[in-house]
């Protein structure tokens, strides 16, 4: 008889709503109000032991992508760069990974909607580019974003092996198979999704993920409203997801905060030993999922 062993790894997310809500402050105001209202949840996660922490999508600012305003270029930065370089500070002093969703400047006119991604002893171990993206409903994103160039990579961090899908990608269940091809152990998605018509997938696609590839899934959602643009509540509800699509923890719908669970990656390896989804795939019958 053999017993399945259990490997703990203490994981975070954190939800918050925009402290500035006036568009016509300066962007560079804003985008400080924003980082300096994360540093306490990520300090409160470091004294609570979290080992993987990912913040929210464009964590340092508001979700601009209802306008079509290119004042907000300016709240674009390299990858890595002054932002990242912030946070593996914090990494490092808390032995923490740190996922960093940012809006990137990889050159002039050229931005992509990215999330770098900080081991625990501060080291920069590279960014994920959103692959998806959309442009409908108030959700403008091809004004400012290039689709991602960089594939589905996963992170091998101290904890565990890391993937991340952001906001839209969760609508493509191709790239979510990729990262647990990869090898993804826990896949993190951080969004700006409001109450509509996409509400009742938030609570199906990802533990729909967390099933068909047998990893966890860490689903991040901010919180309010942002003026001037009123596209609607942030609803929140951050949460994670076990490989048997069971919700392990979940935030609340309004309230700024952290959420924290232990998340056993000892699981894996048993949901995988019952449902061979990898093994049984069939790559060689799936031609008319790449024909353009």
């Amino acid at each position: 008889m053999t017993t399945e062993k259990k490997r703990i790894v203490r994981c975070g997310l954190i939800q918050c709503s925009n402290p500035i809500n006036d568009e016509s402050r300066p962007v560079a105001e804003i985008q400080k109000a924003m980082l300096e209202k994360h540093i306490p949840f990520i300090e409160e996660a470091g004294a609570k032991g979290v080992q993987m922490l990912c913040l929210q999508e464009i964590f340092n600012g508001p979700y601009f992508c209802p306008s079509q305003d290119s004042r907000w270029y300016a709240a674009a930065e390299t990858v890595p760069g002054p932002t990242t370089e912030i946070m593996q500070e914090y990494a490092k002093k808390y032995s923490m990974v740190i996922v960093v969703p940012l809006y990137e400047r990889e050159m002039a006119g050229v931005f992509y909607n990215t999330a770098a991604v900080i081991d625990a002893d501060g080291t920069y171990l590279g960014k994920y580019r959103k692959q998806h993206i959309p442009q409908v409903g108030g959700f403008w994103e091809k004004f400012f974003f290039k689709p991602g160039n960089g594939g589905y990579p996963v992170f091998e961090t101290r904890y565990g092996k890391v993937g991340v899908y952001i906001c839209y990608d969760r609508h493509f269940p191709e790239g979510a198979r990729c990262l647990g091809l990869n090898g993804a152990e826990i896949v993190f998605n951080p969004s700006a999704t409001t109450v509509g018509m996409s509400q009742y997938l938030w609570k199906i696609e990802q533990p729909a993920h967390a099933v068909a590839n047998g990893y966890f899934v860490g689903a991040i959602n901010r919180v309010g409203t942002e003026a001037p643009w009123n596209l609607g509540r942030f609803y929140g509800t951050s949460y994670f997801v076990n490989p048997r699509g069971e919700t392990v923890a979940q935030a609340s719908e309004d309230k700024d905060e952290l959420i924290v669970a232990d998340l056993d990656f000892g699981l894996i390896d048993q949901v995988r030993a019952t449902w061979q989804f990898f093994r049984d795939r069939r790559p060689d019958a799936y031609d008319e999922i790449v024909e353009p």
